[in-house]
């Protein structure tokens, strides 16, 4: 038999930013960061995911923290290692696209605070929405990595794949991710779509999972053995369930194979007895709930992220119809086909999801239309892989016109405006951008911080500690 060669396989490590959003609603603050940061520097990861995603909003509205003091923090203790965020293209981490330079000014401000590596993503898999994001990643010498929303569907094929990684290429990218945030993708079709990946490309390939389904591990060890250059990982107390796999198995996995990482399991050992009591803790406090940490079989027969199906089950016990549950599980695939069959994540997944329950309990179809329907049918979220249901789109938006540009096109320059905004709360250049994300949630920050400076309030000080619905 010939001889595989050498490979080891890269790790990039959840556990300070994915593992804790996917698991205890993103409530892991700084001061339990810090102490563990010289060991986990030590382990050789490609590199740490530590900031983005859910990370900033929560830092301001549940702990109180700086989420650019956490990301600086991190930076002065990760001496060998590279930092990681995940950014959501035009949306950046906010919930509306944003215009260009508030993007770009992101962008510099995030690497210029010590993030090496920027991952790229968007709801829909429309370039144009991340190209901004692309071009200043790379302007400001920093590591720009596009993740594309893996899922299922017709318009899904094995050559939209392909086609898509390598439009990503043509874009600039250094780094192609397949963000799979459902858990959808099963072992021997991760050999297959790797592998044509691999061929198609010459950018390193990434793989990010999420255990939800319970196939994660057998599918990165057929993504590893097709080609695959990095894997997403979580150290074990903050890992599976709607996680990612642990980081130890994976490493013992490949040990002795020509994918070894060369990682040493008993400094491993040391990180995960750190992180364990913070795990028991959470658990102990209900901020950790057991039930996201077995697997959810539905992920898989209804193809839908496991805090959606949370979601529609909230949304249901508010109205009092949760008998309502498969009727609403039957009605998703409907309005995602009729929607463009966007992938679900963030924030698609919640307007297919409301708009699905919108239907089931109004007894009719399209009825009611949330704003974000109409917003996703007038083109505002960028363009989907299939066009819309004519007939639904006519009976939401009547007779107006669809954008057809890129939405940020429609969106003139907002960086000097907010800043005049919020002039008097300003201590750093970084606060614009705070403010830009989310100004309320930015402004009660401010006045905490400035409050600490003459005083300690033990009410506020409280806050943190205690668990809070996401």
């Amino acid at each position: 038999m010939a001889e595989i060669e050498k490979k080891p396989i890269k790790i990039t490590e959840t556990v300070l930013r994915d593992a804790h959003q996917s698991l205890i609603a993103t409530r892991m603050t700084t001061e339990q960061m810090l102490p563990i940061v010289d060991k986990m520097d030590k382990v050789g990861y490609h590199s740490v995911e530590c900031w983005g995603g859910a990370t900033f909003d929560a830092s301001l509205r549940f702990l109180k923290e700086d989420p650019w003091d956490r990301l600086r923090k991190l930076r002065d203790g990760f001496k060998n290692t590279k930092l990681q965020m995940l950014f959501r293209g035009q949306n950046i981490l906010g919930y509306r696209h944003y215009a260009d330079d508030v993007v770009e000014y992101f962008v510099q401000k995030s690497i210029a605070n010590g993030i090496d590596i920027i991952r790229i993503f968007d709801c829909l898999n429309d370039l144009r929405n991340l190209q901004t994001a692309v071009n200043a990643a790379i302007k400001e010498k920093g590591h720009a990595q596009v993740a594309l929303s893996y899922t299922l569907g017709d318009a899904y094929t094995l050559n939209y794949w392909v086609d898509t990684a390598k439009r990503v290429e043509e874009m600039g990218a250094h780094s192609l991710c397949l963000k799979d945030m459902a858990g959808l993708l099963t072992p021997y079709q991760a050999t297959e779509l790797i592998g044509a990946l691999k061929d198609a490309v010459s950018i390193p390939i990434q793989l990010h999972t999420h255990y939800t389904s319970g196939v994660a591990s057998m599918t990165y060890m057929k993504a590893v053995e097709a080609g695959v250059d990095v894997i997403d990982t979580a150290m074990s107390p903050f890992a599976l369930g709607t996680s990612q796999p642990a980081t130890e198995v994976m490493v013992e996995t490949f040990r002795g194979t020509p994918y070894d990482t060369g990682f040493d399991q008993k400094l491993l050992a040391e990180i995960a007895d750190y992180f364990r009591p913070i795990q028991e803790n959470a658990l102990k406090t209900g901020l950790l709930n057991p039930k996201v940490m077995g697997v959810n079989i539905k992920t898989l027969l209804y193809q839908v992220p496991g805090g959606m199906l949370s979601n529609l089950v909230s949304q249901l016990k508010e109205q009092n119809a949760e008998d309502k549950y498969y009727d609403v599980l039957e009605e998703v695939p409907r309005v995602r086909k009729d929607l463009g069959e966007p992938p679900l994540v963030t924030p698609s997944s919640q307007i297919v999801g409301t708009q699905a329950v919108f239907n089931v309990l109004m007894g009719e179809r399209y009825k009611v239309a949330t704003k974000e329907t109409k917003g996703m049918l007038m083109g505002e979220y960028g363009q989907t892989v299939k066009p819309f249901n004519p007939e639904v789109q006519k009976k939401v938006i009547g007779d107006a016109k669809p954008i057809t540009c890129r939405p940020a096109d429609l969106i003139p320059p907002e960086l000097d405006k907010i800043e005049a905004e919020m002039s008097q709360w300003k201590e750093q250049d970084e606060d614009v951008l705070t403010y830009a994300l989310f100004p309320k949630v930015a402004v009660d920050f401010f006045k905490y911080r400035a409050a600490q400076k003459t005083k300690v309030d033990p009410t506020m000080a409280d806050e943190s500690s205690k668990a809070y619905p996401v």
